[in-house]
């Protein structure tokens, strides 16, 4: 077996050992920072929404009440809740594994009536006096689902609709019933807006920069391997095959060759002394021979 393969195959089982253990290591961390990433988004997403229900509250809502005087029916645009969530679903064209939803436990319109793991977290947030916004995982029948929620309070606007069917305007009442959507008490949690995402979409993302992250070190672990045959060839094997040849010639007798070059002082200069050095005497002591 040559040198320079046993090189190559000791320092190609340290490279793979060491990119092994990159692997391991850095997969877990990718999969931290793509969920971590998504959450990123899913936040970025809520304050555009969180936007939207303050542009519909503030400047829309006014204007459209003038209207809603005029006529007998209900305009749900001047809600920010439907606001945003209407504007979620244009959004959804350019993220279609996102979704968004304004979950209350006790809803005008009933299409955001709390699922029962919305109805938990909102619960958390009723719960707790300090806790604003969530982040966790659940189980879907699709697999697992990655979400962040914020919770929702009730305000003096909301309280205008939503205290008692009696205070509520008659188109909200002709609209949607007198039965829900009201008893909101000032300041109370009565819902949470959420952002949720397949865990598919970060555990994708880990596995895309995964596997960029594994081909680049092998590319650079193949350039450096390569670089490293090309110095041990020039530095270490060409001054092994000239000794090796001049021992060649001087075991069938010819003694008339030109001694290596000694240069550096490496163990190859080193040997390369020695080997002419024993080349000189070994010629003197042919020559005290033959006299």
């Amino acid at each position: 077996m040559k040198l320079l393969f046993k090189f190559n195959l000791i320092l190609g089982l340290v490279f793979a050992a060491g990119l092994a253990v990159s692997a391991l290591v850095s997969f877990r961390f990718l999969e931290d920072n793509a969920r971590d990433d998504v959450v990123r988004q899913a936040r970025l997403m809520m304050e555009a929404m969180s936007s939207v229900r303050q542009y519909t509250g503030v400047q829309l809502q006014p204007l459209l009440a003038r209207q809603q005087e005029k006529e007998s029916d209900f305009i749900p645009q001047t809600v920010p809740a439907f606001a945003a969530t209407e504007n979620f679903n244009y959004l959804r064209h350019h993220y279609p594994d996102y979704a968004y939803k304004e979950a209350a436990l006790n809803p005008t319109n009933l299409r955001d009536r709390a699922a029962d793991w919305e109805a938990d977290v909102i619960n958390s947030f009723r719960a707790g006096s300090t806790l604003r916004e969530l982040v966790g995982e659940r189980d879907t029948p699709t697999g697992r689902s990655l979400f962040y929620a914020r919770a929702i309070a009730a305000d003096a606007p909301c309280l205008t609709c939503h205290s008692t069917p009696s205070a509520a305007p008659p188109a909200v009442i002709k609209s949607y019933g007198p039965d829900h959507g009201f008893g909101w008490q000032p300041n109370e949690i009565i819902g949470a807006q959420i952002v949720s995402v397949p865990m598919a979409v970060p555990e994708a993302m880990a596995r895309a920069s995964f596997r960029t992250l594994v081909t680049s070190l092998a590319i650079v672990l193949v350039a450096s391997l390569a670089l490293l045959d090309l110095v041990l060839i020039l530095a270490v094997v060409r001054p092994l095959r000239k000794l090796s040849a001049m021992a060649d010639q001087i075991s069938v007798g010819q003694m008339d060759i030109p001694e290596l070059p000694v240069t550096g002082k490496d163990e190859i200069a080193v040997l390369a002394g020695s080997f002419n050095r024993m080349r000189r005497s070994l010629e003197k002591a042919l020559k005290m021979l033959d006299s």
